[in-house]
């Protein structure tokens, strides 16, 4: 490999994760503005907007990945200049959108039962149970969006959906100064505002894609035909997706277990934690955005059958991660206090999160490296084994070995943090080991026959 092959390489990946990562992060600034507004309505409607969003996020989660199968679909396809396939990956891609929204809508009419379970105040409940009735308006737009969006993107086509999202976000703010508060002779909705703004804006991003897509996707787009609703299609992407999805709930629930167990320990501990712990996800966008366009330039290069063109994608794509997520790292050991200062003017939180940012320096270059180890083994259509080393990696290793030295060794919420270090390091080299093996061998597509 010459270095000005790889220069090219890197400047082509690059030039497609850039905009991934702002995508990624303007999806995650919808959920920041909802809760800083509602953070001014009063402390309740912030706690019952902060735990509608989780829960309806966990429960999107899976539908989210099983859409993510269009990644390698996509890519491959249109690497081998497949026009029939990409119209039948697009076809099925909507009708599984559709048929994904029709089992959460009925879970999020009433969840005031399960929430009773989880021990929740009455009158928090009461205002999550309208945020989920809210929000519910939006799950099929969603959906519906994210199929879009990873086609364009398994085509290196980014910039409509970032234009989307935008127009989103400015759509969010508006709705939720009229809804939340009343404006413009509106009702005050509090809550229930804040999640009808949100699925306002969700119409208004799909709808925006759907048209500023016409001019890539009309060569490939048939209408429905026969192909929507291939049974043999469908299999597919769920055997493709469903790993995906399950993957990153497995790592969504590992986050959210540690807050519960860190909440146990002091209000200091779990204050401290929840500030580190998203900055750290700040700073994930930037290789999940990576992770995508690995899995277009893996595909497409597969696609086009170029075993050496996908291990010089993969190649280029782990190096950006890693120097990306080192630079993070660095930027957390030396500034711990100005980070923490940004959140908070609480001196004990402040401690609390200079102990746990240089721990969170350890592992970002092993979050980074398996983020984008589980994209470019996405682009060659293998999910199942990153499903399962995450499973193994966090739940098997990560966690227990955090409570050891959480609750057994006295270091409190810094123990369970070593943990999400063992945790992720452990999947991190078990990914490198698998695309070390399988990228030394040519690499076989998925079947454009068989899944158009």
């Amino acid at each position: 490999m010459s270095r000005s092959a790889f220069r090219n390489e890197l400047a082509a990946a690059g030039r497609l994760a850039v905009p991934v990562v702002i995508s990624q992060l303007g999806m995650m600034l919808m959920g920041v503005i909802d809760t800083m507004m509602l953070g001014h309505l009063s402390a309740r409607a912030l706690a019952a907007g902060a735990l509608g969003h989780i829960l309806t996020f966990c429960l999107m989660n899976l539908g989210y990945g099983i859409l993510s199968a269009l990644d390698p679909l996509v890519s491959q396809a249109h690497g081998a200049e497949d026009a029939r396939a990409i119209g039948g990956h697009l076809q099925r891609g909507l009708v599984m959108a559709a048929a994904l929204t029709v089992p959460i809508v009925p879970l999020l009419l009433d969840v005031r039962p399960f929430l009773r379970l989880l021990g929740q105040a009455p009158e928090v409940s009461s205002d999550t149970a309208a945020f989920a009735r809210g929000i519910l308006w939006g799950i099929l737009p969603y959906f519906l969006f994210v199929a879009l969006r990873q086609t364009l993107q398994a085509m290196s086509h980014v910039r409509p959906a970032v234009m989307a999202i935008v127009v989103g976000n400015v759509c969010n703010l508006a709705f939720n100064w009229i809804l939340i508060f009343g404006h413009l002779g509106a009702p005050a909705l509090g809550v229930r505002g804040s999640a009808l703004s949100t699925s306002i804006s969700r119409w208004v991003m799909f709808l925006y894609l759907l048209i500023a897509s016409r001019r890539w996707l009309r060569p490939y787009w048939r209408g429905f035909t026969a192909e929507a609703t291939a049974l043999r299609g469908h299999l597919r992407m769920l055997r493709i997706g469903v790993p995906i999805g399950f993957h990153s709930t497995v790592e969504l629930l590992l986050f959210a277990t540690a807050a519960v167990l860190i909440g146990q320990i002091s209000v200091t501990a779990l204050a401290g934690h929840q500030i580190a712990i998203n900055l750290a996800a700040l700073t994930y966008m930037v290789p999940v955005g990576i992770s995508g366009a690995a899995a277009t330039r893996v595909g497409n290069a597969i696609g086009r059958r170029d075993p050496a063109g996908a291990r010089l994608s993969a190649e280029a794509c782990l190096a950006m991660g890693a120097g990306a997520m080192l630079g993070f790292a660095i930027l957390f050991l030396i500034a711990p206090g100005p980070l923490a200062r940004l959140y908070t003017n609480d001196a004990e939180v402040i401690a609390m999160v200079r102990l746990l940012l240089p721990i969170a320096a350890a592992f970002l270059v092993f979050d980074g490296l398996q983020v984008v180890s589980s994209g470019v083994l996405r682009g060659a259509a293998d999910t199942t084994f990153p499903a399962a080393m995450a499973l193994i990696g966090y739940w098997a290793l990560g966690l227990p070995t955090g409570w050891i030295l959480a609750f057994r060794a006295g270091l409190g919420a810094r123990g369970l943090w070593w943990g999400f270090t063992v945790g992720l390091g452990s999947v991190a080299l078990l990914l490198l080991l698998r695309i070390a093996v399988r990228f030394r061998h040519p690499l076989a597509g998925v079947d454009a026959e068989a899944g158009a």
